[in-house]
């Protein structure tokens, strides 16, 4: 049994030896040459998107969703271009929704919201499609001023 633990010993050795003798691999990155989109390119890329006349539901939810995540909130023009992709797709629903995820967004400052309404109001009317506030969505439905009267 000794002779062969030390034959199995010795070519561990004699491998770890071969490998030493080996030059080391360095690691090379290959960095792509991307170079910063600009705000104009950003948003008419997504105002494209919205003006394609093959976009379906589950592309535009994402590309809602996207918009939303961003750190900025969304141009007028690129606002009117979704409201068109929802009339498209005769989804009003995601239009509200959208309206809403704007309207959350710009909470940060009181003043970009009545800008953002003031610049779509055409589309708005143009495409039959109410605010959130008009449809009372701004007031929670079961809300309560005062939590010690629930009963």
């Amino acid at each position: 049994m000794f002779p062969s633990v030390v034959r199995a010993f010795s070519r561990g050795v004699v491998a770890v030896r071969r490998q030493s003798a080996m030059k080391p691999i360095t690691a090379v990155r290959f960095m792509s040459e991307h170079k910063e989109e600009t705000d104009e390119e950003f948003y008419s890329r997504y105002e494209s998107f919205f003006n394609r006349n093959d976009i379906d539901g589950w592309e535009a939810r994402k590309a809602m969703n996207d918009l939303a995540g961003q750190d900025a909130i969304a141009e007028p023009k690129v606002i009117v271009a979704a409201l068109k992709a929802c009339r498209r797709l005769n989804d009003y629903a995601l239009a509200i929704r959208f309206l809403e995820s704007v309207r959350i967004k710009s909470e940060i400052d009181k003043s970009i919201y009545p800008y953002i309404l003031q610049e779509i109001s055409p589309c708005l009317q143009e495409l039959g499609i109410d605010t959130p506030e008009a449809l009372g969505y701004d007031k929670p439905e079961l809300a309560l001023d005062d939590v010690d009267h629930i009963y």
